[in-house]
C-alpha cells in the first residue's frame, strides 16, 4: 500500500437538494475586497455553509437590491422587504500573504448588531477563516456550536486502466481542500477518527487479507494494530482514544473485542455461532452497540464495554445496521432496512422512537456531525455512490459528489 500524505485530490460537489421551511432567512452580502484575495470569495463560502446547514435560507447576490460594507450605509428597510431576518457585511484587506477581516451580524428588524470580529488569516487559510465565521454565526443564532471547521475522511474508487484504485481521503467539511492519505490497488474500507481529529484507524487489504491500520495524519506514520487470522474489521474508537472496539474472526465467528492500543491486550465482549460486528461506542465510554444476527437477522444490541450481557435494542423493520452514537450522546444512526430499501434512521436514546430520515433505496454509512445536528451517509444515486448530508429532524439535505469514480465509507471528524 502506497501513502501519499497531503496529496491534492478530485473535490467533491455540493448540491442542496432539500432546505428546511423553517429555515431563518439570512443575506451574506458580498464583502468588500482590497489587494491580491485571490480566488477564495469569503461571502459564497458562508452562504454555502449555512444554507447547507439546513437552518438557514440565504439570499442569492441577483436579489440583492445594495450591497454594503460599511454599517453607515445599510439600509435595513430595503431587507426588510427582502424578507430578511438577518444580514452579514465585511471586509478583507491584504497583499496575498496576510489579510485583515472584519464582519458584521445584524438583526435587520430592528438594526441592532448581533455581533462584530475582527481577525487576521494567513494566504492559504482564507477558507478555514470563512468556515470559522461560519461557525461564529451559526453558533449565536443557533445555540449550537458550528461544524463548518471540521473535516471529513472518506473513501473513493476510480478505475486506471483495467485497475481499479482505492483511496483514503480527508477533506474539509464542505468537500474543499481533499487530500488523499492512502492509497491501494486492494479495498481500503472503515475510516474511524480519533476523538481528538490526530489519527484514523481503517482497514486495508493491501495483503490480500484484511488489516486494521491506525495513521497519524500529521506524520502519514502507520501502524498494524491488528492483522489476525480471518477478519480484522469494524474498528471504533472509545472516547478517550485509548481503545478500538474491533470485529475478529479468529476464534470462529465473527465478534466484537476491545483491543487496548498501548499493549494490544484483548478483551472479548460476544461469542456464539452469531455474527456480531460494527461496533459504536456510547459518549460516556460505558456501552457498545453492535450489529447482530442472533435473533435471525440484523439487529442492533448493546452490551457493557467492560463486558457482560447483551440486550436486544431495535425491534421495528427487518434490517437495522451500522449504529453510530451522536456526541451528545441523544440519538444512535443506523441503517434501516424495510420493504427491501435501506434508509438512514435515527433512535432517540430516551423513548427509543425510530424516525427514518432519507429516501433512498441503498443508504449507508451514517456518520453524526460533531455538534449532533447532522448526518453524513453514502448513498447511491443513478448508478454511483455519493456523499449526502442530512439534518438530525430530515428537514434538509445535500448531496457531494465527485467528477468521476465513486465516494462511500464517510466519517465526520471532530
Amino acid at each position: 500500500m502506497a501513502l501519499s500524505p497531503w496529496v491534492h485530490a478530485e473535490g467533491l460537489t455540493i448540491e442542496i437538494t432539500k432546505g428546511a421551511q423553517t429555515a431563518m432567512p439570512i443575506a451574506i452580502v458580498p464583502f468588500g475586497q482590497q489587494g491580491g484575495i485571490g480566488n477564495v470569495k469569503l461571502s459564497d463560502v458562508i452562504s454555502s455553509d449555512l444554507a447547507g446547514s439546513g437552518f438557514f435560507k440565504t439570499l442569492s447576490e441577483d436579489e440583492m437590491l445594495s450591497q454594503p460594507n460599511d454599517p453607515e450605509r445599510i439600509n435595513f428597510r430595503e431587507w426588510q422587504a427582502l424578507g430578511q431576518e438577518y444580514m452579514v457585511i465585511g471586509q478583507v484587506q491584504g497583499n496575498g500573504n496576510a489579510f485583515n477581516i472584519v464582519f458584521h451580524l445584524f438583526n435587520v428588524h430592528n438594526g441592532q448588531l448581533i455581533m462584530g470580529y475582527r481577525m487576521t488569516a494567513g494566504g492559504h487559510e482564507l477558507r478555514r477563516a470563512a468556515h470559522h465565521i461560519s461557525d461564529l454565526i451559526f453558533e449565536k443564532l443557533t445555540g449550537r456550536k458550528g461544524v463548518f471547521n471540521t473535516r471529513i475522511a472518506y473513501v473513493t474508487t476510480t478505475t486506471r486502466g483495467n485497475a481499479r484504485q482505492f483511496m483514503l481521503q480527508i477533506a474539509d467539511a464542505d468537500g474543499s481542500n481533499p487530500r488523499t492519505i492512502a492509497e491501494s490497488p486492494e479495498p481500503i474500507m472503515a475510516p474511524a477518527w480519533s476523538p481528538d481529529g490526530s489519527r484514523i484507524a481503517y482497514v486495508s487489504f493491501h495483503t490480500k487479507r484484511s488489516e486494521i491500520f491506525v495513521q497519524t495524519l500529521a506524520t502519514g506514520q502507520r501502524e498494524s494494530v491488528s492483522s489476525f487470522p480471518g477478519i480484522n474489521g469494524a474498528p471504533a474508537w472509545s472516547p478517550d482514544g485509548s481503545r478500538l472496539a474491533i470485529t475478529l474472526s479468529k476464534d470462529g465467528s465473527p465478534d466484537v473485542y476491545v483491543l487496548n492500543l498501548a499493549g494490544k491486550g484483548l478483551t472479548r465482549l460476544t461469542s456464539g455461532l452469531s455474527i456480531d460486528t460494527e461496533p459504536t461506542w456510547s459518549p460516556d465510554g460505558s456501552t457498545i452497540v453492535f450489529t447482530s444476527d442472533q435473533g435471525g437477522k440484523p439487529q442492533l444490541y448493546t452490551i457493557p464495554s467492560g463486558g457482560g450481557r447483551a440486550t436486544r435494542l431495535t425491534f421495528q423493520g427487518d434490517y437495522n445496521a451500522r449504529p453510530r452514537f451522536s456526541p451528545d450522546g441523544r440519538s444512535l444512526a443506523m441503517v434501516h432496512g424495510s420493504g427491501g430499501g435501506y434508509k438512514i434512521a435515527v433512535m432517540d436514546m430516551a423513548s427509543k422512537t425510530v424516525n427514518v430520515l432519507t429516501e433512498g433505496r441503498l443508504d449507508e454509512s451514517p456518520s453524526f456531525a460533531p455538534n449532533s445536528s447532522m448526518i453524513l451517509y453514502a448513498a447511491s444515486r443513478g448508478g454511483r455512490s455519493v456523499l449526502s448530508v442530512v439534518s438530525t429532524d430530515g428537514a434538509s439535505r445535500q448531496k457531494l459528489s465527485i467528477d468521476s469514480g465513486g465516494v462511500r465509507e464517510p466519517a465526520w471528524g471532530p
